[in-house]
Protein backbone atom coordinates (compact mmCIF):
# COMPACT_ATOMS: atom_id res chain seq x y z
CA UNK A 1 0.00 0.00 0.00
CA UNK A 2 0.94 3.79 -0.55
CA UNK A 3 1.92 6.46 2.28
CA UNK A 4 -1.45 8.07 0.91
CA UNK A 5 -4.87 6.90 1.82
CA UNK A 6 -8.57 8.15 0.27
CA UNK A 7 -11.30 8.50 2.73
CA UNK A 8 -15.11 7.58 0.79
CA UNK A 9 -16.94 10.21 2.99
CA UNK A 10 -20.91 10.79 3.29
CA UNK A 11 -21.89 14.64 3.54
CA UNK A 12 -25.10 13.72 4.49
CA UNK A 13 -28.35 15.27 2.62
CA UNK A 14 -27.53 18.82 3.04
CA UNK A 15 -27.45 19.63 5.85
CA UNK A 16 -24.41 20.23 7.52
CA UNK A 17 -25.12 19.95 10.86
CA UNK A 18 -25.67 15.84 9.41
CA UNK A 19 -22.00 15.29 8.40
CA UNK A 20 -20.79 13.01 11.05
CA UNK A 21 -18.23 13.62 14.22
CA UNK A 22 -15.95 10.72 11.61
CA UNK A 23 -16.87 12.57 8.41
CA UNK A 24 -15.69 15.93 9.84
CA UNK A 25 -12.40 14.52 11.93
CA UNK A 26 -11.44 12.87 8.37
CA UNK A 27 -12.18 16.05 6.67
CA UNK A 28 -9.46 17.88 9.10
CA UNK A 29 -6.74 15.43 8.35
CA UNK A 30 -6.90 16.06 4.75
CA UNK A 31 -4.84 17.18 2.11
CA UNK A 32 -7.11 16.63 -0.78
CA UNK A 33 -10.86 17.12 -0.78
CA UNK A 34 -12.85 15.56 -3.99
CA UNK A 35 -16.23 16.56 -3.20
CA UNK A 36 -19.20 16.92 -5.58
CA UNK A 37 -22.59 19.12 -5.80
CA UNK A 38 -24.59 17.81 -3.48
CA UNK A 39 -21.62 18.11 -0.57
CA UNK A 40 -22.75 21.48 1.08
CA UNK A 41 -19.80 23.74 0.42
CA UNK A 42 -19.89 24.85 4.32
CA UNK A 43 -18.32 21.36 5.25
CA UNK A 44 -15.14 22.44 3.25
CA UNK A 45 -14.86 24.72 6.28
CA UNK A 46 -13.68 21.49 8.41
CA UNK A 47 -10.75 20.89 6.20
CA UNK A 48 -7.62 22.78 6.80
CA UNK A 49 -6.81 26.04 5.09
CA UNK A 50 -3.98 24.53 2.51
CA UNK A 51 -5.79 21.54 1.62
CA UNK A 52 -6.27 21.24 -2.15
CA UNK A 53 -10.28 21.57 -3.13
CA UNK A 54 -11.15 19.79 -5.85
CA UNK A 55 -15.14 20.08 -7.35
CA UNK A 56 -15.81 16.82 -9.61
CA UNK A 57 -19.11 18.39 -11.23
CA UNK A 58 -22.94 19.09 -11.06
CA UNK A 59 -25.66 16.97 -11.21
CA UNK A 60 -29.01 17.90 -12.80
CA UNK A 61 -28.14 18.68 -16.52
CA UNK A 62 -25.28 20.57 -15.83
CA UNK A 63 -21.47 19.83 -16.59
CA UNK A 64 -20.34 16.57 -14.92
CA UNK A 65 -17.02 15.08 -14.10
CA UNK A 66 -16.86 11.44 -15.41
CA UNK A 67 -16.56 8.38 -13.05
CA UNK A 68 -13.30 7.46 -14.73
CA UNK A 69 -11.55 10.73 -14.22
CA UNK A 70 -13.03 10.45 -10.64
CA UNK A 71 -11.17 7.26 -9.45
CA UNK A 72 -8.14 8.30 -11.74
CA UNK A 73 -7.75 11.55 -9.74
CA UNK A 74 -8.21 9.95 -6.31
CA UNK A 75 -5.25 7.28 -7.15
CA UNK A 76 -3.01 9.79 -8.66
CA UNK A 77 -3.26 11.98 -5.42
CA UNK A 78 -3.19 9.15 -2.70
CA UNK A 79 0.02 7.86 -4.57
CA UNK A 80 1.32 10.97 -4.16
CA UNK A 81 1.36 10.28 -0.80
CA UNK A 82 -1.39 12.78 0.00
CA UNK A 83 -4.73 11.84 2.42
CA UNK A 84 -7.85 12.54 0.19
CA UNK A 85 -11.16 12.74 1.23
CA UNK A 86 -13.72 11.94 -1.61
CA UNK A 87 -16.95 14.27 0.07
CA UNK A 88 -20.00 12.41 -1.52
CA UNK A 89 -23.86 13.88 -1.39
CA UNK A 90 -25.88 11.28 1.24
CA UNK A 91 -24.11 8.13 1.71
CA UNK A 92 -21.35 6.54 -0.31
CA UNK A 93 -22.60 3.22 -0.63
CA UNK A 94 -26.06 4.15 -1.54
CA UNK A 95 -26.66 5.28 -5.19
CA UNK A 96 -23.44 7.01 -4.71
CA UNK A 97 -21.27 5.20 -6.91
CA UNK A 98 -19.03 4.76 -3.71
CA UNK A 99 -18.48 0.92 -4.16
CA UNK A 100 -17.24 1.71 -7.98
CA UNK A 101 -14.86 3.88 -6.44
CA UNK A 102 -13.45 1.85 -3.72
CA UNK A 103 -13.16 -1.15 -6.21
CA UNK A 104 -10.78 0.95 -8.09
CA UNK A 105 -8.92 1.97 -5.22
CA UNK A 106 -8.71 -1.58 -4.17
CA UNK A 107 -7.17 -3.00 -7.73
CA UNK A 108 -4.85 -0.15 -7.59
CA UNK A 109 -3.43 -1.03 -4.11
CA UNK A 110 -4.71 2.01 -2.09
CA UNK A 111 -5.35 2.13 1.34
CA UNK A 112 -9.09 3.46 1.60
CA UNK A 113 -11.71 3.70 4.10
CA UNK A 114 -15.48 4.30 3.68
CA UNK A 115 -17.39 6.73 6.35
CA UNK A 116 -20.94 6.52 6.02
CA UNK A 117 -23.57 9.77 5.68
CA UNK A 118 -26.74 10.13 6.76
CA UNK A 119 -28.69 9.09 3.13
CA UNK A 120 -31.24 11.73 1.98
CA UNK A 121 -33.30 8.45 1.19
CA UNK A 122 -33.70 9.38 5.56
CA UNK A 123 -33.22 12.43 5.93
CA UNK A 124 -35.10 14.19 3.45
CA UNK A 125 -38.40 12.83 4.46
CA UNK A 126 -37.93 13.12 7.86
CA UNK A 127 -37.21 17.27 7.51
CA UNK A 128 -40.91 17.05 5.32
CA UNK A 129 -42.85 15.21 8.00
CA UNK A 130 -42.89 12.17 6.62
CA UNK A 131 -41.80 8.78 8.53
CA UNK A 132 -40.79 5.94 6.25
CA UNK A 133 -42.30 3.53 8.21
CA UNK A 134 -45.02 3.18 11.20
CA UNK A 135 -47.03 0.61 12.72
CA UNK A 136 -50.35 1.68 11.14
CA UNK A 137 -49.10 2.00 7.40
CA UNK A 138 -45.80 0.60 6.70
CA UNK A 139 -43.06 -2.05 7.98
CA UNK A 140 -41.21 -2.54 4.85
CA UNK A 141 -38.70 0.37 2.56
CA UNK A 142 -37.78 0.22 -0.79
CA UNK A 143 -34.91 2.50 -1.97
CA UNK A 144 -35.12 3.17 -6.11
CA UNK A 145 -32.87 4.40 -8.28
CA UNK A 146 -35.31 5.91 -10.63
CA UNK A 147 -33.41 7.08 -13.16
CA UNK A 148 -32.88 4.72 -16.40
CA UNK A 149 -29.23 4.15 -16.98
CA UNK A 150 -28.91 1.72 -20.08
CA UNK A 151 -25.97 0.43 -18.31
CA UNK A 152 -27.63 -0.24 -14.71
CA UNK A 153 -30.30 -2.90 -14.13
CA UNK A 154 -33.83 -1.65 -14.53
CA UNK A 155 -35.97 -1.32 -12.02
CA UNK A 156 -38.99 -4.20 -11.72
CA UNK A 157 -42.03 -2.06 -11.26
CA UNK A 158 -44.10 -4.15 -11.23
CA UNK A 159 -43.07 -5.85 -7.87
CA UNK A 160 -42.46 -2.44 -6.39
CA UNK A 161 -45.78 -1.41 -7.46
CA UNK A 162 -47.39 -4.67 -5.56
CA UNK A 163 -45.41 -4.11 -2.61
CA UNK A 164 -47.77 -2.55 0.70
CA UNK A 165 -44.13 -0.46 1.87
CA UNK A 166 -43.17 2.69 1.23
CA UNK A 167 -41.27 3.63 -1.85
CA UNK A 168 -38.54 5.90 -1.94
CA UNK A 169 -37.44 6.94 -5.41
CA UNK A 170 -33.97 9.01 -6.10
CA UNK A 171 -33.10 10.73 -9.10
CA UNK A 172 -36.75 10.95 -10.14
CA UNK A 173 -37.47 14.49 -11.21
CA UNK A 174 -37.20 14.10 -14.90
CA UNK A 175 -38.88 10.96 -14.93
CA UNK A 176 -41.14 11.36 -12.16
CA UNK A 177 -45.06 11.54 -14.02
CA UNK A 178 -43.46 8.30 -16.48
CA UNK A 179 -42.47 6.67 -12.95
CA UNK A 180 -45.63 7.04 -11.71
CA UNK A 181 -47.58 5.94 -14.69
CA UNK A 182 -45.38 2.17 -14.33
CA UNK A 183 -46.35 1.86 -10.78
CA UNK A 184 -49.97 2.10 -11.71
CA UNK A 185 -49.82 -0.05 -14.52
CA UNK A 186 -48.10 -2.03 -12.28
CA UNK A 187 -51.43 -2.28 -10.11
CA UNK A 188 -50.72 0.28 -7.40
CA UNK A 189 -53.89 2.34 -6.78
CA UNK A 190 -53.74 6.21 -8.57
CA UNK A 191 -54.82 7.75 -5.09
CA UNK A 192 -52.00 6.56 -3.58
CA UNK A 193 -50.34 9.24 -1.83
CA UNK A 194 -47.31 10.79 -3.00
CA UNK A 195 -44.84 13.35 -2.01
CA UNK A 196 -41.85 15.18 -3.60
CA UNK A 197 -38.81 17.02 -1.83
CA UNK A 198 -36.77 19.09 -3.40
CA UNK A 199 -33.79 20.53 -1.73
CA UNK A 200 -34.71 18.50 1.55
CA UNK A 201 -33.17 19.30 4.62
CA UNK A 202 -32.25 23.06 3.48
CA UNK A 203 -33.84 26.41 4.34
CA UNK A 204 -35.10 25.98 0.64
CA UNK A 205 -37.00 23.04 1.19
CA UNK A 206 -39.68 22.55 -1.24
CA UNK A 207 -42.17 20.10 -0.68
CA UNK A 208 -45.39 18.95 -2.64
CA UNK A 209 -47.98 16.33 -1.42
CA UNK A 210 -50.34 14.71 -4.07
CA UNK A 211 -51.18 11.24 -5.42
CA UNK A 212 -49.43 8.80 -7.32
CA UNK A 213 -52.02 9.68 -10.11
CA UNK A 214 -51.41 13.59 -9.90
CA UNK A 215 -48.00 14.10 -8.30
CA UNK A 216 -46.72 14.43 -11.82
CA UNK A 217 -48.43 16.91 -13.17
CA UNK A 218 -48.22 19.14 -9.70
CA UNK A 219 -44.21 19.17 -10.23
CA UNK A 220 -44.37 19.76 -13.55
CA UNK A 221 -46.57 23.05 -13.37
CA UNK A 222 -44.53 23.72 -10.25
CA UNK A 223 -41.36 23.26 -12.46
CA UNK A 224 -39.39 21.41 -10.12
CA UNK A 225 -35.71 20.66 -10.97
CA UNK A 226 -33.25 18.44 -8.95
CA UNK A 227 -32.01 17.50 -6.53
CA UNK A 228 -35.29 15.86 -5.60
CA UNK A 229 -36.75 12.47 -4.23
CA UNK A 230 -40.09 10.95 -3.83
CA UNK A 231 -42.08 9.37 -1.36
CA UNK A 232 -44.86 6.66 -2.13
CA UNK A 233 -47.48 5.25 0.33
CA UNK A 234 -49.85 5.98 2.95
CA UNK A 235 -46.92 7.13 5.67
CA UNK A 236 -47.15 10.67 3.14
CA UNK A 237 -50.49 11.31 4.97
CA UNK A 238 -48.61 11.78 7.99
CA UNK A 239 -47.24 15.08 7.04
CA UNK A 240 -49.88 17.29 7.81
CA UNK A 241 -49.62 17.04 11.19
CA UNK A 242 -45.60 16.08 11.28
CA UNK A 243 -44.33 18.63 9.35
CA UNK A 244 -41.68 20.33 12.16
CA UNK A 245 -38.78 21.53 10.20
CA UNK A 246 -41.21 23.88 8.28
CA UNK A 247 -43.04 24.95 10.79
CA UNK A 248 -39.81 26.57 12.67
CA UNK A 249 -39.61 30.71 12.59
CA UNK A 250 -37.02 31.37 9.92
CA UNK A 251 -37.15 28.25 7.75
CA UNK A 252 -36.94 29.00 4.16
CA UNK A 253 -34.39 32.23 5.33
CA UNK A 254 -30.72 32.33 4.13
CA UNK A 255 -28.90 34.26 6.15
CA UNK A 256 -25.38 35.27 5.52
CA UNK A 257 -23.11 35.40 8.69
CA UNK A 258 -19.75 37.54 8.63
CA UNK A 259 -18.51 37.52 11.77
CA UNK A 260 -14.55 35.64 11.88
CA UNK A 261 -14.70 31.62 11.54
CA UNK A 262 -13.86 31.57 15.73
CA UNK A 263 -17.01 33.12 16.61
CA UNK A 264 -19.33 32.44 13.98
CA UNK A 265 -20.37 29.41 15.37
CA UNK A 266 -22.21 30.31 18.00
CA UNK A 267 -24.60 32.98 16.21
CA UNK A 268 -24.89 30.39 13.23
CA UNK A 269 -26.34 27.64 15.68
CA UNK A 270 -28.65 29.65 16.90
CA UNK A 271 -29.91 30.82 13.64
CA UNK A 272 -30.07 27.18 12.52
CA UNK A 273 -31.85 26.24 15.54
CA UNK A 274 -35.25 28.36 14.15
CA UNK A 275 -34.54 27.08 10.99
CA UNK A 276 -32.44 28.60 8.66
CA UNK A 277 -29.47 28.01 6.44
CA UNK A 278 -26.48 30.21 7.69
CA UNK A 279 -23.94 30.96 4.99
CA UNK A 280 -20.63 31.71 6.50
CA UNK A 281 -19.02 34.19 5.21
CA UNK A 282 -15.98 35.23 7.33
CA UNK A 283 -14.95 38.92 6.66
CA UNK A 284 -12.45 39.16 9.31
CA UNK A 285 -9.40 36.64 10.18
CA UNK A 286 -7.66 37.53 13.24
CA UNK A 287 -4.04 38.33 12.92
CA UNK A 288 -1.39 39.23 15.56
CA UNK A 289 -0.66 42.33 16.11
CA UNK A 290 2.65 43.83 13.74
CA UNK A 291 5.19 43.16 17.34
CA UNK A 292 3.70 41.21 20.69
CA UNK A 293 6.31 43.25 22.83
CA UNK A 294 3.97 46.39 23.51
CA UNK A 295 1.43 43.77 24.61
CA UNK A 296 3.92 41.47 26.53
CA UNK A 297 5.72 44.66 28.28
CA UNK A 298 1.98 45.66 29.90
CA UNK A 299 1.51 42.06 31.09
CA UNK A 300 5.08 42.58 32.55
CA UNK A 301 3.82 45.34 34.60
CA UNK A 302 0.50 44.27 35.34
CA UNK A 303 0.90 44.53 38.94
CA UNK A 304 0.91 48.11 38.40
CA UNK A 305 -2.42 48.42 36.89
CA UNK A 306 -5.56 49.99 38.83
CA UNK A 307 -7.87 48.79 35.45
CA UNK A 308 -7.76 46.09 32.51
CA UNK A 309 -10.92 47.06 30.38
CA UNK A 310 -11.62 44.41 27.69
CA UNK A 311 -13.84 45.27 24.69
CA UNK A 312 -14.16 41.58 22.71
CA UNK A 313 -13.59 38.35 23.22
CA UNK A 314 -10.95 38.06 21.24
CA UNK A 315 -8.77 40.69 23.28
CA UNK A 316 -9.32 38.52 26.27
CA UNK A 317 -8.48 35.09 24.54
CA UNK A 318 -4.70 37.05 23.58
CA UNK A 319 -4.04 38.37 26.62
CA UNK A 320 -4.40 35.22 28.23
CA UNK A 321 -2.25 33.50 24.86
CA UNK A 322 0.26 36.07 25.80
CA UNK A 323 0.54 35.34 29.59
CA UNK A 324 0.59 31.79 28.96
CA UNK A 325 3.79 32.54 26.96
CA UNK A 326 5.34 34.87 29.32
CA UNK A 327 5.26 31.50 31.76
CA UNK A 328 2.77 33.27 34.04
CA UNK A 329 -0.47 33.20 35.31
CA UNK A 330 -3.69 34.99 36.33
CA UNK A 331 -2.42 35.40 39.23
CA UNK A 332 -0.53 38.28 37.73
CA UNK A 333 -3.58 40.29 38.05
CA UNK A 334 -3.98 40.09 41.53
CA UNK A 335 -5.40 43.42 42.67
CA UNK A 336 -5.86 44.63 38.91
CA UNK A 337 -10.08 44.99 38.59
CA UNK A 338 -11.54 43.79 35.40
CA UNK A 339 -14.16 45.30 33.11
CA UNK A 340 -15.75 43.95 29.84
CA UNK A 341 -17.89 45.56 27.42
CA UNK A 342 -20.42 43.49 27.04
CA UNK A 343 -21.93 40.33 28.56
CA UNK A 344 -19.75 37.57 25.92
CA UNK A 345 -16.86 39.27 26.71
CA UNK A 346 -17.40 39.03 30.64
CA UNK A 347 -18.20 35.45 29.93
CA UNK A 348 -15.15 35.13 28.59
CA UNK A 349 -13.56 36.06 31.52
CA UNK A 350 -15.65 34.26 33.95
CA UNK A 351 -14.55 31.16 32.12
CA UNK A 352 -11.04 31.88 32.99
CA UNK A 353 -12.68 31.71 36.98
CA UNK A 354 -11.55 35.45 37.15
CA UNK A 355 -14.24 38.43 38.71
CA UNK A 356 -15.75 41.47 36.48
CA UNK A 357 -15.97 43.83 38.42
CA UNK A 358 -17.59 46.39 35.98
CA UNK A 359 -19.99 45.98 32.96
CA UNK A 360 -21.96 48.77 31.00
CA UNK A 361 -26.00 48.74 30.43
CA UNK A 362 -25.05 49.97 27.03
CA UNK A 363 -22.39 48.15 25.38
CA UNK A 364 -19.84 50.70 23.72
CA UNK A 365 -17.41 52.43 24.59
CA UNK A 366 -19.52 55.44 26.17
CA UNK A 367 -20.99 52.84 28.56
CA UNK A 368 -17.77 51.84 29.38
CA UNK A 369 -17.12 55.59 30.62
CA UNK A 370 -19.63 55.67 32.67
CA UNK A 371 -19.18 52.29 34.76
CA UNK A 372 -15.79 53.00 35.04
CA UNK A 373 -16.39 56.08 37.31
CA UNK A 374 -13.71 58.62 38.97
CA UNK A 375 -10.60 57.32 37.21
CA UNK A 376 -8.50 60.14 37.79
CA UNK A 377 -4.63 59.06 38.56
CA UNK A 378 -6.05 54.95 37.94
CA UNK A 379 -3.62 53.70 35.67
CA UNK A 380 -5.88 51.52 32.75
CA UNK A 381 -4.53 49.28 30.19
CA UNK A 382 -6.72 48.79 26.97
CA UNK A 383 -5.99 45.43 25.19
CA UNK A 384 -7.98 45.74 21.88
CA UNK A 385 -7.76 45.68 18.20
CA UNK A 386 -5.87 47.72 16.02
CA UNK A 387 -7.63 50.68 14.28
CA UNK A 388 -10.25 50.44 17.49
CA UNK A 389 -12.53 53.90 18.45
CA UNK A 390 -10.31 56.20 19.87
CA UNK A 391 -13.37 58.01 22.23
CA UNK A 392 -12.44 56.03 24.88
CA UNK A 393 -8.75 56.46 25.92
CA UNK A 394 -9.37 59.66 24.34
CA UNK A 395 -11.86 60.37 27.10
CA UNK A 396 -10.26 58.17 30.13
CA UNK A 397 -7.22 60.61 29.75
CA UNK A 398 -9.82 63.78 30.03
CA UNK A 399 -10.80 62.51 32.50
CA UNK A 400 -7.42 62.03 34.49
CA UNK A 401 -6.62 58.33 33.66
CA UNK A 402 -3.08 57.31 32.70
CA UNK A 403 -4.45 55.16 30.12
CA UNK A 404 -1.79 52.37 27.89
CA UNK A 405 -3.41 51.15 25.01
CA UNK A 406 -1.66 48.32 23.42
CA UNK A 407 -3.21 46.09 20.00
CA UNK A 408 -3.41 42.34 20.89
CA UNK A 409 -4.46 41.09 17.31
CA UNK A 410 -5.90 42.79 13.96
CA UNK A 411 -8.82 41.84 12.12
CA UNK A 412 -7.67 41.21 8.65
CA UNK A 413 -9.74 40.71 5.71
CA UNK A 414 -9.22 36.79 5.19
CA UNK A 415 -8.46 35.27 1.84
CA UNK A 416 -11.64 33.82 0.02
CA UNK A 417 -13.54 33.66 -2.93
CA UNK A 418 -16.87 35.40 -2.73
CA UNK A 419 -18.29 34.93 -6.55
CA UNK A 420 -20.42 32.14 -5.78
CA UNK A 421 -22.27 34.63 -2.86
CA UNK A 422 -22.15 37.12 -5.17
CA UNK A 423 -24.32 35.06 -7.67
CA UNK A 424 -26.53 34.11 -4.67
CA UNK A 425 -27.20 37.44 -3.48
CA UNK A 426 -27.73 38.81 -7.69
CA UNK A 427 -30.40 35.79 -7.69
CA UNK A 428 -32.29 37.27 -4.77
CA UNK A 429 -31.49 33.81 -2.90
CA UNK A 430 -30.10 35.09 0.39
CA UNK A 431 -32.74 37.19 2.80
CA UNK A 432 -29.85 38.84 5.14
CA UNK A 433 -26.65 39.73 5.61
CA UNK A 434 -25.92 40.14 9.01
CA UNK A 435 -22.75 42.52 10.81
CA UNK A 436 -21.54 42.35 14.35
CA UNK A 437 -18.54 45.04 14.22
CA UNK A 438 -17.87 48.13 11.60
CA UNK A 439 -14.73 45.76 10.39
CA UNK A 440 -17.05 43.41 9.10
CA UNK A 441 -18.99 45.68 6.98
CA UNK A 442 -16.18 47.40 6.17
CA UNK A 443 -14.30 43.96 4.62
CA UNK A 444 -17.63 42.78 3.11
CA UNK A 445 -17.51 46.04 1.03
CA UNK A 446 -14.05 45.63 0.16
CA UNK A 447 -14.69 42.04 -0.75
CA UNK A 448 -17.59 43.35 -3.60
CA UNK A 449 -14.90 45.77 -4.77
CA UNK A 450 -17.47 48.49 -2.93
CA UNK A 451 -20.54 47.24 -4.37
CA UNK A 452 -22.07 46.19 -1.34
CA UNK A 453 -24.72 49.19 -1.87
CA UNK A 454 -25.90 48.08 -5.06
CA UNK A 455 -25.76 44.56 -4.58
CA UNK A 456 -27.33 44.55 -1.40
CA UNK A 457 -30.32 46.99 -2.25
CA UNK A 458 -32.85 44.07 -2.22
CA UNK A 459 -31.17 41.78 0.24
CA UNK A 460 -31.90 42.67 4.15
CA UNK A 461 -29.35 43.97 6.37
CA UNK A 462 -28.87 43.67 9.89
CA UNK A 463 -26.32 45.03 12.28
CA UNK A 464 -26.21 43.84 15.98
CA UNK A 465 -25.47 47.75 17.17
CA UNK A 466 -25.65 51.39 16.63
CA UNK A 467 -21.73 51.82 15.87
CA UNK A 468 -21.73 48.58 13.14
CA UNK A 469 -24.86 50.43 11.80
CA UNK A 470 -23.28 53.33 11.19
CA UNK A 471 -20.83 52.22 9.70
CA UNK A 472 -23.41 50.80 7.67
CA UNK A 473 -24.85 53.45 6.74
CA UNK A 474 -21.51 55.05 5.67
CA UNK A 475 -21.51 52.81 3.40
CA UNK A 476 -24.59 52.91 1.77
CA UNK A 477 -26.66 50.31 3.17
CA UNK A 478 -30.08 50.05 4.50
CA UNK A 479 -30.10 48.58 8.12
CA UNK A 480 -33.28 47.37 8.56
CA UNK A 481 -32.70 44.74 11.55
CA UNK A 482 -30.72 46.07 15.09
CA UNK A 483 -31.58 44.78 18.56
CA UNK A 484 -32.19 46.75 21.29
CA UNK A 485 -29.69 45.02 23.35
CA UNK A 486 -26.84 44.68 21.89
CA UNK A 487 -25.60 41.01 22.29
CA UNK A 488 -25.71 37.81 19.67
CA UNK A 489 -28.95 37.02 21.60
CA UNK A 490 -30.63 39.73 21.13
CA UNK A 491 -29.60 39.94 17.45
CA UNK A 492 -31.56 36.58 16.80
CA UNK A 493 -34.23 37.99 18.59
CA UNK A 494 -34.61 40.93 16.14
CA UNK A 495 -34.20 38.33 13.27
CA UNK A 496 -36.87 36.46 14.59
CA UNK A 497 -39.08 39.12 14.82
CA UNK A 498 -38.13 40.63 11.41
CA UNK A 499 -38.94 37.80 9.74
CA UNK A 500 -42.36 36.87 11.84
CA UNK A 501 -43.30 40.76 10.96
CA UNK A 502 -42.55 39.97 7.68
CA UNK A 503 -44.29 37.11 7.37
CA UNK A 504 -47.63 37.93 8.73
CA UNK A 505 -47.89 41.20 6.53
CA UNK A 506 -46.91 38.79 3.38
CA UNK A 507 -49.86 36.70 4.87
CA UNK A 508 -52.14 39.59 4.95
CA UNK A 509 -51.62 40.48 1.26
CA UNK A 510 -52.58 36.68 0.09
CA UNK A 511 -48.43 35.91 -0.81
CA UNK A 512 -47.78 34.02 2.37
Amino acid sequence: MSAGRVYLVGAGPGDPGLLTLRGQRCLGLADVVVYDYLADPALLAFAPPAAERVCVGKHGGGERTRQEDINALLIERARAGAVVVRLKGGDPFLFGRGGEEAEELERAGIAWEVVPGVTSGIAVPAYAGIPLTHRDYASTVAFVAAYDYQDEPSVRWEELARSAGTLVLFMTSRQLTHNMQRLQAGGLPGDTPAAVIRWGTKARQETLVGTVATIGALAAERGLQPPALAVVGQVVGLRDRLAWFERKPLFGRRIVVTRARAQASSFGARLEDLGAEVVYCPTIEIAPPESWQPLDDAIAAAAELDWIVFTSVNGVEKFVERLDAAGRDLRALAGVRLAAIGPETARALRALHVRVEAMPEEYRAEGVLEVLGDVAGKRILLPRAAGARAILPLELERRGARVTEVVSYRAVPPRADVGGLRREIEAGDVDLVTFTSSSTVRHFDEMLDGRAAELLRRTVVGCIGPITAATARERGLAVAVQPGEYTIPAFVDAIRAHFSAAGAIAGSDGHG
